[in-house]
């Protein structure tokens, strides 16, 4: 059995700093080490929510991933990962702040859970997070991402759209000039009109029942995952 438990990175700084380790650590064994959503900075943030992946007692982290709201006096992680080299990333992300936009990032599964379809139900459960309390009491509109390849597929499936107007057709050498990241954008949070209706179905029953244990099918075997989407 797995849990996947959501809190406020602020009030819960154990949990963030493993987070965080699990996150470098990951990364460090790809030889990855510049990537801006590791930075972990953000466990200062009160603008952060985080989703994590840990084994039934809690003793180890399989995985994670966070949303950050745009804050008057923050970035989000795209905008210091692209702003760099495009300065237009800020004027896409601002066009969306009349709502209130976020980012969902810092998506990592370990070594242990490769190949198990663990990404693509956290990406799911990032959605369904956004629109359980984040979009409900803050008024969260839409959510972007700088996805990798191999998940380019899996954010279609949950309803995101790629921002053809930035980089090429979306495009950005990321992290690494050897290596393609997309920017999307999930414009309707609430709705998920554009999303398949397997994944719309799993979101939604998420967002009515937060906290509930369901069999998860993966390419490894099933999964067994207790969920508690809830603070």
């Amino acid at each position: 059995m797995l849990k996947i438990k959501t809190f406020r990175a602020i009030d819960d700084l154990a949990s963030s700093l493993k987070f965080a380790q699990g996150h470098s650590d990951v990364l460090t064994s790809y030889g990855i080490s510049k990537v801006s959503s590791s930075d972990a900075k953000w466990i200062e943030s009160p603008n952060v929510y985080v989703i994590m992946v840990e084994s039934e007692d809690g003793s180890e982290v399989f995985g994670g991933a966070r949303i950050h709201l745009l804050g008057e006096d923050e970035l989000l992680p795209i905008e210091e990962a692209i702003g760099i080299i495009d300065p237009k990333i800020y004027d896409v992300t601002r066009k969306y702040a009349f709502g209130k936009t976020g980012e969902l990032c810092g998506l990592w599964n370990s070594k242990i859970m490769s190949g198990s379809g663990l990404s693509t139900i956290l990406i799911r459960a990032g959605v369904a997070k956004s629109g359980i309390i984040i979009a409900q009491e803050l008024k969260l509109d839409s959510i972007f991402a700088l996805c990798a390849p191999w998940t380019l597929n899996t954010v279609i499936d949950v309803g995101y759209k790629v921002v053809t107007e930035l980089g090429k057709e979306g495009n950005y050498p990321y992290p690494t000039d050897d290596l393609l990241a997309t920017v999307v954008i999930l414009e309707d949070l609430q709705n998920l009109e554009s999303a398949s209706s397997f994944s719309k179905d799993r979101i939604q029953n998420l967002r009515i029942e937060p906290v509930q244990v369901v069999k998860e099918i993966s390419p490894k075997g099933n999964l067994f995952i207790e969920y508690n989407l809830l603070f």
